[in-house]
């Protein structure tokens, strides 16, 4: 009895150390908050200065709307030959931009939005695609830096 006790605790020990933690999940406020910014000039500097931003950070133009504000582009996609090869799976990821461009009253607000896709297929014709909103603070910091700077440029012309 007293063994079997030390080892219900052994294993529950075990398994414990074998969990992980999940990273902690944004409230819909905080995601607005991380991927929106206002700027004091007009929507004819902005719109063009966030499309250039996409264009200089690697993306394929999708589609760009000026009176919507709808901006949709996507990086080039990247595949795992070694997988394809040795497994005959292939395992190929790829992110989406939008953005989304308001004019309100004298500001104007920009909101970005980073998606990464990865999509797996067998050779037996099965496939998976996974979706994930990509969260983190840097990577629209970076974006927004970008963009400050094209809207200083285009705006002391």
């Amino acid at each position: 009895m007293r063994t079997l006790k030390f080892a219900i605790i052994g294993l529950l020990l075990v398994l414990t150390g074998c969990a992980t933690t999940s990273a902690p999940t944004l409230t819909p406020l905080e995601i607005q908050s991380l991927q929106t910014r206002e700027y004091e000039q007009g929507k004819d500097i902005v719109f063009p200065s966030v499309l250039s931003v996409f264009q200089d950070l690697g993306y394929t133009i999708k589609s760009a709307d000026k009176d919507t504000g709808l901006i949709t582009a996507e990086s080039a996609a990247k595949s795992d030959a070694a997988s394809k090869f040795w497994l005959g799976i292939s395992d190929v990821s790829q992110t989406s931009a939008t953005a989304f461009i308001e004019k309100i009253g004298k500001i104007t607000k920009v909101r970005l939005s980073f998606v990464i896709s990865h999509k797996k297929s067998s050779g037996f014709g099965q496939s998976d695609r996974q979706d994930t909103p990509i969260l983190n603070g840097e990577t629209y910091k970076n974006a927004f830096e970008r963009i400050e700077n094209a809207i200083f440029i285009r705006s002391a012309n």
